[in-house]
């Protein structure tokens, strides 16, 4: 049983996807510091591709997407997106090597299989592709048939669908219907077509949301044959996400009953043969995820947690963000301006920050925490930090072992928070966070 401390997990707090976070990202970064970024790329490489569409928008969703419901305005965001594939294709060196393509979004099946057919051909004629792993993200409410001949068709393995519960009236509750017969048609049309790690995005602390609820929605997810699921906390900020207002807040369980959720779904899944995997994935054994946490190969990007260690990120596509060793940029978010800066030939660069030695050192320490539980901790930063960590060393949340910060074994709900004690811009960010469970 995991220890339950309100207190501790009152402050929200990042999911830690970057170092520095996006809320630390401000306009000083340029489009010259994005192109020398790129000019000193070399070896492994990966892209996300960004598709802010969907056919329908989700309430509770906090993605940066858009209706589908203009061909024109589709078609005009892929040609700006083809162009900056060219853009970037085009400074990248002869020697960087793309080893894996994500595509999410929004929704990738919101534009036509031939369109993203064209997708690929571009990033074919533009990128060093060296037989990539395709992973693509998609909505079962929008999964048809013709999708399965293309996902075939590049070799795609990996691929996350958007299920978020199985409960019919949560579903009206997040406006999201999607009924088991569309999952299950979509799960045995992805087999069909050779994906072999399937993963199912799950929520916990739905408006209205019981245990039971949340063990249907895993029973069914493990009798799928999920490979991976990632359980995720729904984070109700309407006050960042306008249309997150349609949702019932009176209805959102306590805090109390958000622990609950969350350590019986761990519970659930563990002793369903799944491995966890930081805080919040769960991995069948033989996933390449679970064996990535086996052999201390586990990494985290915007994706969340991942097998994939190669040290750049190339984001494409609005807002989508790109990750150097010392520099991490976004494009801009606006598809209009988006679209605008690219009909001039500029790269999409919106904002950014420059990562010094200091945050890479401590970008470091919160991607070994979270990743591995451990990290070494050495010098002033351990006196810096030893008030910020006191209460959950005081609670046996995390103990030091030589130089070694160790979190325990059932501290998972606190490792974001634990984590965040070697984050210094924590202390005058006025931005809100979800919260750590």
């Amino acid at each position: 049983m995991w220890p339950y401390y309100p207190e501790l997990l009152a402050v929200p707090v990042p999911r830690y996807t970057s170092f520095p976070t996006a809320a630390e990202f401000g306009s000083e970064v340029t489009p010259a510091d994005y192109e020398a970024a790129i000019a000193k790329v070399e070896g492994d490489v990966s892209l996300y591709v960004h598709i802010p569409f969907c056919e329908k928008i989700c309430w509770y969703c906090g993605c940066n997407t858009g209706a589908a419901n203009r061909k024109q305005r589709l078609a005009s965001y892929l040609d700006a997106l083809h162009r900056e594939i060219a853009l970037v294709g085009a400074r990248l060196p002869a020697g960087a090597r793309v080893r894996r393509v994500a595509f999410g979004g929004g929704s990738p099946n919101a534009i036509a299989p031939y369109d993203f057919v064209r997708l690929i051909d571009e990033l074919t004629l533009h990128f060093r592709l060296e037989d990539p792993i395709f992973s693509i993200e998609l909505d079962p409410r929008t999964l048809t048939e013709d999708w399965g001949p293309v996902i075939s068709g590049i070799g795609a393995t990996h691929a996350s669908l958007g299920v978020q519960t199985f409960s019919s009236h949560l579903q009206e509750r997040i406006g999201r219907i999607q009924p088991l017969c569309m999952i299950e048609r979509s799960t045995r049309m992805l087999r069909n077509a050779g994906i072999t790690s399937l993963n199912f995005d799950l929520m916990y602390g739905l408006p209205g949301q019981e245990m039971g609820d949340l063990e249907s929605s895993l029973d069914l997810a493990n009798q799928m044959g999920a490979d991976r699921i990632a359980l995720f906390g729904y984070a109700h900020v309407p006050h960042l996400i306008p249309r997150q207002r349609q949702i019932d807040a009176s209805a959102l369980p306590d805090a109390d009953a958000r622990f609950s959720m969350a350590q019986f779904g761990h519970t659930y899944l563990t002793h369903a043969g799944y491995q966890p995997v930081g805080f919040d994935h769960f991995a069948l054994p033989a996933d390449p995820l679970a064996q990535a946490a086996k052999s201390g190969q586990l990494s985290r990007n915007f994706q969340g947690f991942t097998e994939d260690t190669a040290p750049v990120l190339i984001g494409l596509g609005a807002s989508s963000i790109s990750s150097f060793p010392d520099l991490l940029i976004q494009n801009e978010k606006n598809s209009g301006r988006y679209r605008m800066m690219l009909s001039q030939d500029q790269l999409p660069l919106a904002n950014g920050i420059s990562r010094s030695a200091e945050d890479q050192k401590r970008g470091e320490i919160v991607r070994e925490l979270l990743c591995h539980g451990r990290a070494r901790i050495t010098g002033q930063l351990r006196n810096e930090v030893s008030e910020r960590l006191a209460p959950y060393l005081d609670h046996d949340l995390c103990t030091y072992e030589g130089q070694d910060l160790v979190i325990s074994a059932d501290a998972t709900p606190y490792m974001r928070s634990i984590a965040a004690a070697f984050d210094p811009y924590r202390k005058h960010s006025p931005r809100r966070f979800s919260s750590a469970v």
